[in-house]
């Protein structure tokens, strides 16, 4: 009660300059940090420092960043007022409530993160969803990861619980609807509620790659498809492991029990989301998990 009264009394514009003092105490932390520690490789610190030191805080503390600005970015709106961009050349719908403004800010991140040289890039050259593959996306979202490969799979199963994600969804994928399920559940441990295990859901059905990107909820997603990584022959996972602190090495451990060969994406992220975040700050974005 006490801090929805101070929201509305403090001015915005006192929350602003809160949030950039924040930011800029939190920066020169990092580089102190960064300067004093033997923990990343010698080339990560300088890299990241360098960039630190000449650029505002980002989420990817890398140059590649640079390349992407959402001022280039064109947004399309269909016959029924639904907005797209133009993804791999295919329509890539956003939430209706949102302006061409907000679109072009989310897309212009959605190519920073799947940049060749981005720690959140899910895909390579040797690790990529294959022609034919039964893929899982956990975590849809928008739907840009499924939309690159929804040509050369055979089934594809999104997991979203956003009604407005939803809505944008069953658009973006109507040319593929027969082989496109959207399965409105948060993906965890338990079979309860809105909850549901991918354990549940493909006890009798073959899956060969698993996305996931929700929000922290790797380790439950894991730990509720605990049959399907030890039964599965052929397998390939790839999460995030940026939301906690201890997450890398926790998802990490999970996957090399279950005879997972693993590795991390180059580089790392500030995940500046969290409100709870310290040293070490930075944070391997995802894992890649081949069986």
């Amino acid at each position: 009660m006490i801090k929805n009264i101070i929201r509305k009394i403090i001015p915005h514009s006192i929350k602003v300059m809160h949030g950039k003092y924040r930011l800029y105490w939190l920066q020169r932390g990092i580089i102190k940090y960064l300067r004093n520690t033997s923990e990343f490789e010698k080339f990560e610190e300088t890299e990241i420092i360098n960039y630190l030191r000449n650029n505002l805080l980002s989420v990817f503390p890398y140059n590649f960043t640079k390349k992407y600005n959402a001022a280039d970015i064109i947004v399309y709106t269909d016959s029924n007022n639904m907005k797209y961009v133009l993804h791999e050349n295919k329509k890539l719908y956003f939430k209706k409530k949102w302006d061409e403004n907000k679109i072009k800010s989310c897309y212009n991140r959605l190519l920073i993160e799947q940049d060749i040289d981005s720690p959140h890039r899910y895909q390579t050259a040797d690790f990529c969803v294959n022609e034919g593959n039964i893929v899982v996306d956990a975590g849809a979202a928008e739907g840009n990861f499924a939309l690159s490969i929804v040509e050369k799979v055979t089934k594809l199963y999104l997991f979203e619980v956003d009604e407005e994600w939803v809505e944008a969804l069953k658009v973006t994928f109507e040319p593929w609807k027969e082989k496109v399920e959207i399965i409105c559940k948060y993906v965890s441990n338990n079979d309860e509620g809105n909850c549901i295990t991918l354990d549940a859901v493909f006890w009798e059905k073959k899956i060969d790659f698993i996305k996931a990107d929700i929000e922290g909820a790797e380790i439950a997603l894991l730990k509720g498809c605990k049959n399907i990584l030890s039964d599965t022959e052929k397998l390939k996972v790839v999460m995030c492991t940026y939301h906690k602190q201890d997450d890398a090495e926790n998802i990490d451990q999970l996957l090399t029990k279950a005879k997972f060969n693993t590795e991390f994406s180059k580089g790392y992220m500030l995940f500046l989301y969290d409100t709870l975040l310290a040293p070490p700050y930075l944070r391997r974005g995802l894992i890649r998990a081949i069986k």
